[in-house]
C-alpha cells in the first residue's frame, strides 16, 4: 500500500526518481559474471549505466537549489542523508561479514557499496552555496571532474565518486522548472527522444566486446583504466556529450501525469539503501548462478525481478518497519513528525 500521492509535488519529477531507482536496482540485481558472459547483456548494462546515476544526481542538484546552508537545512542535512549513512555502514559492513566470510571492519570514512551516494550528496549539498558564487560553475565542474580522473585518489568519502559526478549536481543546481517544462512539452524533444536511446542501444552492443564498464563507474581513474592522459580525457569528453544526450531523451520520454508509481517516487531512499542488503546477501550465496547461462533471458528474469523488489521495498508496511533505519531519530535534532508528511522523502525539498 502507498500513500496517497501529495498535490504539492510534481508527479514528472517523482515518476523520474522511480524509474531511474528501478534502473539502479536493476542495474545492482545483475551478477557481473552475466554482464560479461553475453554481448547483450553487458551492451544494456552499458546503457542504463551511461545515464542512470548521472541523471539521479542532476534531480539531487535540482532539489539542492535552495539550500543555504539555514540551520534547519543543516538539521535535515545532518539527520536525513548523515544519520542513515552511519546506519547503513553499520548494516552494510555486517552483511558483506555474514554473507562474503569477510572480518567486520567498520571504517565509516570509506563508504560501503551503495553508501557512497549519501557521503557525496553530504558533501554536494553543503557545497552547493559555494557554486552560486563561482563564475561558470558548470565548466568549472567538468574541468574539476576531469582533473580527479587523472590524479591519484583514496576511497576516504568516495573522493572519486564525489569529484568525477560532480557535474551533474551542479548542472541540476543551475536548471531551473521551466528547463524541465521546455522537455516535457517540446513535441520535436519527446519525438527525437526514442531514436537517440535506441541509437544509444545500438552504440553500446557495437562497443560492447572492447569497453571496460568501470569507465562508467566514476571510481575508477586514468591509472586505474590504463590508458594515457590524452585518451583518458578525449573519452570522458564522449561520454559527458552521451550521458546528456541519453539523460535528455529519459526525461523528456517521462509521464508527466501522477500514475501509480509517481507515489512511490516520493520515497526512492527506501528502495536504494534497502535493496543492496538483499542483492549483497543474494550474490554472496550464488542465487543468481542458474541464470547467468541463460544470458538475455536470465538478465529479463532479474529485470523483472528487480523492478518487483523496487516496488516491493517502497510499499508502506516496509517503510514503517524500516523507517527507524532509514529515518533514524536524532536527539536533539530531529523534530516530531507531522502528520500528512510523506514519509522517506529522497530529496528533502530545499527550494
Amino acid at each position: 500500500m502507498v500513500r496517497p500521492y501529495r498535490g504539492d509535488r510534481d508527479p514528472f519529477l517523482d515518476n523520474a526518481k522511480f524509474l531511474l531507482i528501478v534502473l539502479v536496482v536493476v542495474g545492482h540485481i545483475w551478477p557481473m559474471g552475466l554482464v560479461e558472459g553475453s554481448r547483450t547483456v553487458k551492451a544494456a548494462y552499458l546503457w542504463i549505466s551511461s545515464f542512470h546515476m548521472p541523471a539521479f544526481i542532476l534531480l539531487s542538484g535540482y532539489f539542492s537549489r535552495g539550500f543555504t546552508g539555514r540551520p534547519e537545512q543543516i538539521r535535515g542535512l545532518l539527520t536525513k542523508v548523515l544519520a542513515p549513512y552511519l546506519v547503513f555502514e553499520v548494516l552494510y559492513t555486517a552483511v558483506e561479514a555474514v554473507a562474503w566470510g569477510k572480518p567486520f571492519q567498520l571504517t565509516l570514512t570509506e563508504p560501503t557499496f551503495v553508501c557512497w551516494f549519501l557521503a557525496a550528496l553530504f558533501v554536494w549539498r553543503l557545497t552547493a552555496p559555494v557554486w552560486r558564487v563561482i563564475p561558470w560553475p558548470l565548466p568549472v565542474a567538468v574541468l574539476v571532474s576531469l582533473v580527479a580522473g587523472t590524479s591519484t585518489l583514496g576511497d576516504d568519502l568516495a573522493l572519486p565518486r564525489v569529484l568525477m559526478f560532480w557535474p551533474w549536481f551542479v548542472l541540476g543546481l543551475t536548471l531551473r522548472p521551466e528547463h524541465f517544462a521546455r522537455l516535457r512539452e517540446s513535441r520535436v524533444l519527446r519525438y527525437c527522444a526514442p531514436p537517440v536511446l535506441v541509437a544509444g542501444g545500438v552504440a553500446a552492443y557495437a562497443l560492447a566486446p572492447g569497453t571496460d564498464v568501470h569507465w562508467l563507474w566514476m571510481s575508477y581513474g586514468q591509472a586505474d583504466l590504463g590508458v594515457s592522459t590524452p585518451a583518458y580525457l578525449l573519452v570522458r569528453l564522449g561520454l559527458f556529450a552521451v550521458t546528456a544526450l541519453m539523460t535528455g531523451a529519459f526525461l523528456a520520454l517521462v509521464p508527466r501525469r501522477a500514475l501509480w508509481l509517481t507515489a512511490l517516487g516520493a520515497v526512492t531512499l527506501y528502495p536504494y539503501l534497502l535493496h543492496g542488503l538483499l542483492t549483497t546477501a543474494a550474490h554472496a550465496y550464488g542465487w543468481d548462478a542458474p541464470l547467468r547461462p541463460l544470458g538475455p533471458f536470465g538478465a529479463a528474469l532479474l529485470t523483472a525481478c528487480g523492478a518487483a523488489v523496487a516496488v516491493l521495498l517502497s510499499t508502506a508496511p516496509v517503510r514503517r518497519l524500516a523507517r527507524p533505519l532509514i529515518e533514524p531519530p536524532v536527539p536533539g535534532l530531529t523534530r516530531p513528525r507531522r502528520r500528512g508528511n510523506s514519509p522517506g522523502t529522497s530529496e528533502p525539498r530545499t527550494a
